[in-house]
């Protein structure tokens, strides 16, 4: 409704910039965002990663007599089929405190809360696009560190069954998932908690570390990581949306297994993808 001047002269009404209304409609107390919820956060992804190994385990062995499965127990973590099922136990505790803390205890909206707001078509498309260019820079960056092949993750493409189910997790749930934990959970802590450089800094240099177990001995593919997460953070935190770093994130990954499929003589002996000529 436009305002009216001492005059008794309307004037126009000014756009208030997207950040700012969502600070003005979500008002910010001492005890949002806190390090103590942080603290509480962590300690609650240890308890949940704990919780889904031991949830898994269990199923696995009240199940085994019963579906014939044949695996023992101590090699379930080579299995890609397990490994993709205990991410997404994982995933679903985390996301359950997330929105308990969010919902329950901030009593904020749970997607407003991470500053979520959908960028527009051309935006989007643009963002997008520079997910596949940085997929085809990584792949295609000369070696800086130590490098091998033969990694963890790498091992688990031991089948077009488990190649396919690993290309379908890393394009319709990591992404969302860890751009929820660490540009959106993680991003709001240390930014409301430090700066928005910590913030940047901070949410890059985790996010490549929870991939070292999977490129162990890889060093190259750490480093690159590494550099692919501060994409992301500064994606974040130069549009104070979450949406950027998801777009950026699923298509980078989208490429990249795209391109691991070409590439890797491995998966084309396994049957993964034909090339005929």
């Amino acid at each position: 409704m436009p305002s009216e001047t001492p005059q008794g002269q309307f004037a126009p009404e000014i756009p208030v910039p997207a950040e700012a209304a969502v600070r003005e409609a979500l008002p910010l107390s001492p005890k949002h965002w806190s390090l103590r919820d942080l603290i509480l956060f962590l300690v609650s992804a240890v308890l949940a990663l704990v919780s889904a190994n031991f949830l898994m385990l269990v199923g696995y062995a009240a199940l085994q007599p019963v579906v014939g499965w044949q695996a023992p127990p101590q090699v379930l973590h080579d299995n890609a089929f397990f490994i993709l099922a205990l991410q997404l136990v994982f995933y679903g505790l985390v996301l359950g405190y997330i929105y308990l803390l969010i919902v329950i205890d901030y009593r904020l909206p749970f997607w407003a809360a991470l500053n979520w707001r959908w960028p527009r078509h051309p935006e989007a498309r643009r963002l997008f696009v520079g997910g596949i260019l940085l997929a085809l820079a990584v792949q295609f960056a000369p070696p800086l560190l130590p490098d091998r092949e033969d990694f963890p993750l790498q091992r688990l493409f031991s089948s077009p069954q488990a190649a396919y189910a690993l290309a379908a997790f890393a394009v319709l749930v990591a992404p969302l998932m860890e751009e929820l934990i660490f540009r959106g959970v993680l991003f709001r802590f240390f930014e409301h908690q430090v700066g928005l450089r910590f913030a940047v800094l901070g949410t890059a240099v985790l996010f490549a570390g929870i991939h070292v177990p999977e490129y162990w001995g890889a060093w190259n593919h750490v480093f690159l990581i590494l550099l692919v997460g501060a994409v992301f953070s500064l994606a974040r935190g130069l549009t104070g949306s979450l949406a950027p770093s998801v777009i950026l994130h699923l298509a980078y990954n989208a490429s990249l297994i795209v391109v691991l499929f070409i590439r890797t003589p491995q998966l084309r002996a396994l049957g993964v993808i034909t090339v005929s000529c």
